[in-house]
């Protein structure tokens, strides 16, 4: 893994800690951390998004059976994590039951916190608040992202907690935190059943029964009082009309307790029918029908709360702060005045702290149907115009501000803007204003390193940019550029390429072959093709790229030593060391004498350079270099800064590439135990290390040690990456690999095929990971005995290989080798033999005489040759050693 170069921070005053989502280390100051581990939550301590003392009719059973299914039998001990998820229709309460499971047994946990939870930004915005609650002498004054990873180690460090992850609407979005956070419970609410079976099991919440239905809307209508026998028949009646679904029953129950009217009236005059087939309930025209009543009751009284409402709807549903409102408002005691009608009639609710508002999803949704009126062609539906006033109002002064009181308030009003993004109707006017508030919070997010975030951003941008400004004005295009990098941060690189090419394109005829921005437009696509696996195309650009920079910048500007970088790293990446090498040690001499000899870019060059030296089989050059290079990151950076981490695996691997196991392995262990401790068990580069010390076990021929920790790597992946990244792909190949190596061919072929369907599905069918995977099932077929599948399996993979990688790149000398010993096996040496004979060549030219695949590819050749002569002779044929190959995914 290469050293990505970063500001250096003086050794021994930091500390490290993961983002959020799992994405990003994030460095704390060694104080924050020591904070995160010795910060104990005060009795009692959380945060409920509102109160709990409102009616709350049946669900004592959906309770109870909660609490067995997370703390095991209803033991108030919280002793292990536990995972559970509630889903059903909106209105139906959800969020209800998680809210006051959370009040009722807030004693047995050492914390509880409320997390919104429709979004990954979301969430990170809310774990941000956990900080602010138990630290604000630091977090007062750091950033959000910093404050979020603060989070995430306290909870790391404290058991016995309780998340409440509210309204998921992506259940993946909860995989980093499921897998980091392993000392409490996690109880989430969705509306979606599935995608839950990886993660957590499920709780269906349906309707409530017709009984309990009837106490819930008889509770609020006639609070107080004990109905009559009529009124109790007639709140039956209406609540079968109503599908029991509890929202509605609010809602109506709110309405005749404020006007007074009975429940049969009502009941008649919503025009409702109840279906026969209970199946095809929907709420939503439920809701719609009770609001039609209600609306027309608040207009009567107060038509500055139907404003209001329609202009929340457009925003985030919770934590509406009343700043936003204020300016709707003519005078403060008539917005106060407003929002009560709403409150009274169960529209809205309030924060604890009455300085925010919460609006139910479900209203929401039904009030943004409400169309505009058809005689204005293209005008706004009704609030949305106020909506996105109120967010452009309240942006801060600048955007870019780097204060803490524009931090806080960015957090704040985000969420607020991702609404409104996601939200638009079609035929909404667009406006020069209204894209750069989505831009201005789209470039927040991307200074706090959460670029992937803000795709719904960044397309609501470039959607208005294209209305107003044009197709290729200068605005539009940026704003295409960065749209397509949100994507390939997220990992869709299916819709960055695209976008990317477009980009250019248009760059180059609008502001010329060499204006910067063309250039980075270029370098970004190039970077984009090499993420692909398609160097092809990476090449060729990157070279053009950096011939500009040269004539543009001149030949040392950082820029152009950048440039220079990258394309020796495609070089590499294609197998053709006679380039990188000698592109890296120009790139290494001009950072030496631009930045200096410890500038982290010039370790990050020194680091690049020992691994082409590996690659290329030169150990004598590059262990020395990568001892340098993590004795200066050590000196720099610190002894457990995530770069030097790094470093300390590549010097582990090449002692490994060396057969030095006695030291490879020792390091790797320390390597390992140092990630586990500064970034937590299951992050992505703990799991990376995890990997390449079982890899090494097996090196060793320990195999005892190195399957399990395989298949617990395999099993962590799954959990916290996904059953189809990448990474957990290679994971799965190198399982495989383990328990062929033990002969063990009744697992190891499945997986192997499995993985070589998913790889193809996921990545394409000639991604360099794919070939690998295809390599590897051939391999393992031939080892079977089973040359009829093995040996297509390796025609079609080096014929690919050929195709993507071109002739001489080591993974196509190693396919062509593989084939060649197939052939010997199968006895055709008329084969064999010339195929050995040219990969023998190529193996010299390429990766030098003396390089161990050379060496044994030598040997390869005369074993066939021994074995045909003795055919000749008439003699039988003496058994020899054939040796294959059988490849790793990269080590991470």
């Amino acid at each position: 893994m290469n050293v990505s170069g970063k500001q250096a921070i003086g050794a021994g005053s930091i500390g490290v800690a993961i983002s959020g989502d799992n994405a990003r280390v994030v460095m704390l100051p060694a104080e924050a951390v020591n904070w995160a581990r010795t910060v104990e939550a005060p009795p009692g301590a959380g945060f409920l998004p509102e109160s709990v003392s409102g009616v709350f009719v049946g669900r004592e059973q959906e309770l109870t059976d909660l609490r067995g299914m997370l703390a095991g039998g209803g033991s108030a001990a919280v002793v292990q994590s536990r995972v559970r998820a509630i889903h059903g229709l909106g209105g139906v309460g959800k969020s209800t039951l998680a809210l006051h499971y959370a009040d009722r047994y807030r004693s047995a946990y050492t914390l509880v916190w409320w997390i919104t939870a429709e979004s990954p930004e979301a969430i990170v915005t809310a774990l941000a608040g956990l900080a602010m609650r138990l630290c604000p002498q630091w977090a007062g004054t750091s950033e959000p992202d910093e404050r979020t990873a603060w989070a995430i180690t306290w909870l790391q460090a404290h058991p016995g907690w309780l998340l409440v992850f509210d309204n998921v609407e992506e259940p993946a979005h909860l995989r980093p935190y499921l897998g980091t956070l392993a000392g409490g419970h996690h109880l989430a609410t969705s509306r979606k059943a599935t995608g839950w079976h990886t993660l957590a099991p499920t709780m269906a919440l349906g309707l409530l029964p017709l009984d309990e239905a009837t106490d819930l809307l008889c509770t609020i209508a006639f609070p107080n009082l004990i109905p009559t026998a009529e009124q109790q028949a007639q709140a039956g009646r209406l609540a079968e009309v109503l599908g029991c679904l509890p929202l509605a029953l609010e809602q109506a129950g709110a309405y005749a307790y404020r006007t007074g009217i009975d429940l049969d009236t009502y009941r008649q005059s919503l025009g409702l029918v109840l279906d026969e087939d209970r199946d095809v309930f929907d709420p939503e025209r439920t809701i719609a029908r009770i609001w039609e009543k209600t609306l027309t009751a608040i207009t009567r009284r107060d038509p500055l709360a139907v404003t209001l409402l329609h202009t929340m709807a457009w925003l985030a549903p919770n934590d509406i702060p009343r700043t936003f409102l204020a300016p709707l408002a003519p005078i403060p005691i008539a917005l106060g005045n407003a929002l009560g009608d709403l409150h009274a009639y169960n529209m809205i609710a309030f924060t604890d702290d009455r300085h925010g508002v919460s609006i139910h999803r479900l209203v929401q949704t039904v009030l943004r149907t409400r169309t505009p009126d058809e005689s204005e062609p293209d005008a706004y539906a009704p609030g949305r115009a106020e909506a996105e006033q109120a967010v452009r109002q309240a942006l801060p002064t600048p955007p870019d501000s780097p204060l803490p009181e524009a931090t806080a308030l960015w957090e704040r009003l985000l969420p607020h803007a991702l609404a409104l993004a996601e939200s638009t109707p079609a035929g909404t006017p667009a406006s020069v204003e209204t894209a750069d508030t989505y831009h201005q919070a789209a470039q927040y997010l991307n200074r706090q390193g959460r670029n992937a975030h803000t795709i719904p951003l960044r397309t609501a941008t470039l959607a208005q940019s294209e209305r107003v400004l044009g197709d290729s004005h200068p605005d539009t295009l940026t704003s295409r550029h960065n749209l397509a990098l949100a994507y390939r941060e997220a990992g869709d690189l299916g819709r960055a390429i695209p976008l990317l090419e477009a980009t250019l394109t248009q760059y180059e005829q609008v502001l010329g072959d060499t204006h910067p921005h063309t250039l980075t437009s270029r370098n970004q696509l190039a970077f984009t093709y090499q993420a692909a696996g398609d160097l092809q195309r990476a090449i060729p650009l990157l070279e053009a790229t950096l011939t500009q920079y040269e004539q543009v910048l001149g030949d040392t500007d950082p820029h152009t030593l950048t440039s220079r970088n990258n394309l020796a790293g495609a070089y590499r990446a294609a197998g053709d060391l006679e380039r990188a090498i000698p592109l890296y040690e120009t790139t290494l001499t001009q950072r030496e004498q631009v930045l200096g000899d410890t500038h982290p870019d010039t370790l990050t060059s020194r680091n690049n350079l020992a691994g082409a030296y590996r690659a290329a089989g030169d150990l004598e050059r590059a262990i020395p270099l990568y001892e340098t290079t993590l004795t200066q990151y050590e000196q720099v950076l610190g002894d457990t800064h995530p770069d030097t981490l790094t470093s300390r695996n590549n010097l582990a691997g090449a002692y490994r590439a060396a057969g030095d196991l006695e030291r490879a392995i020792p390091l790797y262990e320390t390597t390992l135990t140092q990630y586990e401790r500064v970034l937590g068990d299951t992050h992505p580069h703990t799991l990376g290390s995890r990997n390449n010390l079982a890899g090494a076990y097996r090196a060793a021929g320990d195999l005892e040690r190195a399957i399990p920790l395989f298949e617990a790597t395999l099993t962590q992946y799954e959990r916290v990456l996904g059953d189809t990244h990448p990474h957990t792909l290679g994971s799965r190949i190198n399982l495989a690999g383990a328990y062929e190596s033990v002969g063990d061919l009744e697992r190891a072929i499945p997986l192997y095929e499995t993985t070589l369907t998913q790889c193809e599905q996921v990545l394409g069918n000639t991604h360099p990971h794919t070939l690998t995977s295809r390599n590897n099932l051939a391999y393992a077929y031939r080892a079977a005995g089973d040359l009829e599948r093995a040996i297509p399996l390796y025609e079609t993979t080096l014929t690919q290989r050929e195709q993507v990688l071109g002739d001489t790149h080591p993974d196509t000398l190693t396919s062509r080798n593989n084939l060649a010993l197939a052939y010997r096996e199968a006895g055709d040496l008329g084969r064999a033999i010339p195929l050995l004979e040219a990969t023998l060549t190529q193996y010299e030219q390429v990766l030098g005489d003396t390089h161990p695949h050379t060496l044994t590819s030598r040997n390869n050749l005369a074993g066939a040759r021994r074995e045909a002569e003795g055919i000749q002779q008439g003699n039988p044929a003496t058994p020899a050693t054939v040796t294959g190959t059988q490849q790793r995914p990269p080590a991470t």
